[in-house]
């Protein structure tokens, strides 16, 4: 049972793409969706510095487009029906939604062009951040959010849960840890996943009744509760709704061990999940697609699980 994750905000990296550009076709399809989207994906890919590739704006849409760049490939010569499921983490869900038959490209595309742009609105109303806690117990943890008034915004699983909220509050937690934790600042624009993108939510729900949805035809978790989700509709209306609430990634990781996966492959810019994988999900193979040299080792798993 082999299950592709598709990764979220804070995976790419300055020229990331930049190998995956060498081959023509790919190139034309960056081109494609740059056009759509108003951006110059193919710059933010191979020269864009990592302040640039930071702006929520720009990543999200990046990040997406790489993803189903990665897909069209991995996917291909019949492979989509070996797949067993697809999950995204966070913004990655689009991508999922897409490689699920959920949305057409395009339609992904203009989602996560909307939900870029409305994110980094919200964020530049209020001054937030976040930070990663590694280590802590989970109730010791909660309960220090609520005296601080920040809150949980990604259960990674693997002991990490990233935590967001006023800039204040998030280093008084780095100064007084839950015990044994370790606090971590993110670079990143705002407190995604919180209360405060509230406003990103109403416009995207807007946005989503626009969209033409299909139903899955592979199957598909969902960050809202790790649950499969059957109905396109639904799926899409999660989306809307995880810009403000938490990621539960570590029970998508539960799910996908209890359906017996026996692969996990992670499409680009990948790296971040079969991390968490390989603390969450021990011994189970995977593979990270960083380059399109990393296809050939995809495409052997998949095709080994028969």
């Amino acid at each position: 049972m082999i299950v592709v994750v598709c990764p979220g905000q804070g995976s790419q990296t300055p020229g990331f793409l930049a190998s995956w550009l060498e081959r023509p076709d790919f190139a034309a399809e960056l081109r494609e969706i740059s056009d759509a989207v108003g951006i110059d994906l193919v710059a933010h890919g191979t020269v864009s510095d990592a302040d640039t590739i930071r702006d929520t704006a720009i990543a999200q849409p990046l990040i997406v487009a790489a993803g189903l760049l990665t897909l069209r490939a991995l996917l291909a010569d019949g492979r989509r029906e070996k797949i067993s499921g697809i999950a995204g983490h966070s913004v990655g869900e689009i991508t999922a939604a897409a490689g699920a038959g959920i949305l057409s490209n395009a339609e992904a595309v203009r989602f996560v062009s909307e939900r870029g742009t409305a994110m980094a609105a919200a964020a530049a109303a209020t001054p937030t951040g976040m930070s990663a806690v590694l280590g802590a117990d989970e109730a010791e943890l909660l309960a220090r959010l609520i005296e601080l008034g920040l809150e949980p915004a990604n259960f990674n699983g693997g002991g990490q849960i990233v935590v967001a909220g006023a800039p204040a509050a998030l280093a008084t937690l780095a100064e007084t840890p839950p015990t044994r934790a370790r606090v971590i600042p993110l670079q990143v624009a705002g407190a995604f996943h919180t209360r405060y993108m509230q406003p990103a939510v109403q416009h995207l729900a807007e946005v989503a009744s626009g969209l033409t949805v299909s139903d899955p035809t592979l199957p598909i978790w969902t960050n809202k509760s790790g649950n499969q989700v059957e109905s396109g509709a639904e799926f899409v209306n999660l989306m809307v709704g995880q810009v403000s609430s938490p990621v539960r990634w570590d029970l998508c990781m539960a799910a996908f061990a209890e359906a017996g996966v026996t692969g996990i492959i992670e499409v680009a810019p990948a790296g971040a999940l079969v991390g968490l994988a390989k603390r969450g999900l021990k011994g189970i193979p995977t593979v990270a697609i960083k380059t399109p040299d990393d296809l050939e080792a995809a495409w052997a798993l998949i095709d080994a699980d028969v």
